[in-house]
């Protein structure tokens, strides 16, 4: 994995890139996760990704007490965003362009979907306070002149231009 991203960043340095695909496996991004390449935003502890057509799963482990530290509410909709849970996302995602996109589908926790407006709060009130290009619906530049970016079913492909 760590050789493909390296690809990418020197292929993206150049004045024409490659436009050959690179292709990293569900299984290398996980492994790369695992190993801790990757900072995990506060309050998650673990990630594993999975895909498929367009669509990326994202399972977590969520200490929610820890992305809310310093911040209380007393509003009855957020109770279920305190203590340490397993969290699934669903999402779309997709890059074209250069600008990547992402939609949330659905969050679940232990098993519990969340309804859409208390997760819509959540977010507005804990998640884009400290990462400002994150929300339900987050657009975002690609790096390294990465034109498209698609997930496919156990693997995502990325072409630079």
């Amino acid at each position: 994995m760590q050789a493909k991203l390296d690809h990418i960043q020197a292929n993206g340095e150049q004045a024409h890139p490659d436009q050959a695909p690179t292709v990293m496996t569900e299984e290398e991004v996980n492994d790369y996760i695992a190993a801790g390449r990757i900072v995990l935003p506060q309050g998650v502890k673990k990630l594993k990704m999975e895909g498929r057509g367009g669509v990326v799963t994202a399972f977590l482990n969520v200490d929610f007490d820890e992305i809310r530290a310093g911040q209380n509410s007393f509003n009855p909709m957020l109770s279920i965003f305190s203590g340490q849970h397993d969290v699934q996302v669903e999402a779309d995602a997709s890059g074209s362009g250069r600008e990547g996109s992402v939609h949330v589908r659905n969050v679940v926790i232990d098993g519990i979907t969340v309804p859409k407006m208390a997760l819509e709060y959540f977010v507005s009130k804990y998640i884009t306070p400290k990462y400002p290009n994150v929300g339900i619906d987050s657009q975002f530049q690609l790096p390294n002149k990465i034109d498209i970016a698609t997930v496919g079913y156990h693997k995502v492909t990325v072409t630079q231009k």
